[in-house]
């Protein structure tokens, strides 16, 4: 055989096996946590809240990828819905959830936007950066590793094991499923007439699981939407102390879409 044939012939089937080990990872997102803890930064907002917006923006920010040490969550709540805008991303788990946080940081006040970063209550949206700072200079006090895998018909599988260095503390490991580049023509409310864009929003909040003599384990399939198979999704897993809320730490899959 001519040898430019033989090198033509090899160089497709390089191309080939690229394609396959490429398609291979877009199948499976895997992330595992490392020595420093990772901030988890949590923000609850609505679309129904004029004051939102700004702080919509400074999450998206917060957690491009580019900032390795930040997993960002946008939790919307439901309790602005009443006053003329439903956001079609609230639920009231996690109102729920916001009511526990202000409860375990000794507040009494429900109020949008309100974020948190491990757990702890920042009242002004101006020192988010320098909380981010100090928590990711800790050291990780639990262990993560998440992996998601397409299993086909927009079927999701999520494994994650978890294991923590504490002595004894009452632990949970919780999973998220966000998404971004989402947007929302409101049509009512406070923001009437705006385009709301959305990055990091809570797509699917699964149950958390306690972590027993020392670790845990979870495996649930989330079934995605078209779309969010074609774009891809982000996924959200972190370990937290149920008595004081510190987030001991978090890690994320970015960007998991069908090959």
């Amino acid at each position: 055989m001519h040898p430019a044939r033989i090198f033509s012939r090899m160089g497709a089937l390089l191309l080939l096996l690229c394609a396959a080990f490429a398609a291979a990872a877009q199948q499976a997102c895997v992330a595992v946590s490392g020595s420093q803890r990772v901030a988890l930064v949590e923000l609850y907002t609505s679309e129904g809240c004029s004051s939102c917006p700004p702080a919509d923006r400074q999450l998206s920010l917060i957690g491009a990828p580019a900032n390795t040490n930040v997993v960002a969550l946008a939790l919307h709540v439901n309790f602005w819905d009443y006053i003329g805008w439903k956001d079609p991303f609230a639920r009231a788990e996690f109102t729920d959830r916001q009511r526990w946080l202000v409860g375990v940081n000794g507040g009494r006040t429900l109020y949008t936007p309100h974020f948190f970063v491990g757990g702890q209550e920042i009242q002004n949206r101006a020192q988010v950066g320098a909380a981010i700072r100090a928590a990711s200079q800790k050291p990780a006090m639990a262990r993560i590793r998440l992996e998601a895998s397409h299993r086909g018909a927009g079927n999701l599988e999520i494994r994650v094991d978890a294991a923590d260095a504490t002595a004894g503390a009452p632990l949970g490991l919780y999973v998220a499923v966000t998404e971004n580049g989402l947007s929302t023509d409101v049509k009512a409310g406070e923001n009437r007439g705006a385009t709301l864009p959305h990055d990091h929003v809570v797509r699917h909040w699964l149950r958390p699981v306690q972590l027993k003599d020392g670790g845990a384990q979870f495996s649930q399939v989330v079934v995605l939407s078209p779309d969010q198979v074609r774009k891809g999704v982000n996924v959200v897993a972190f370990v937290q102390d149920n008595r004081t809320a510190e987030v001991l730490q978090a890690v994320s899959a970015v960007a998991c879409r069908a090959g």
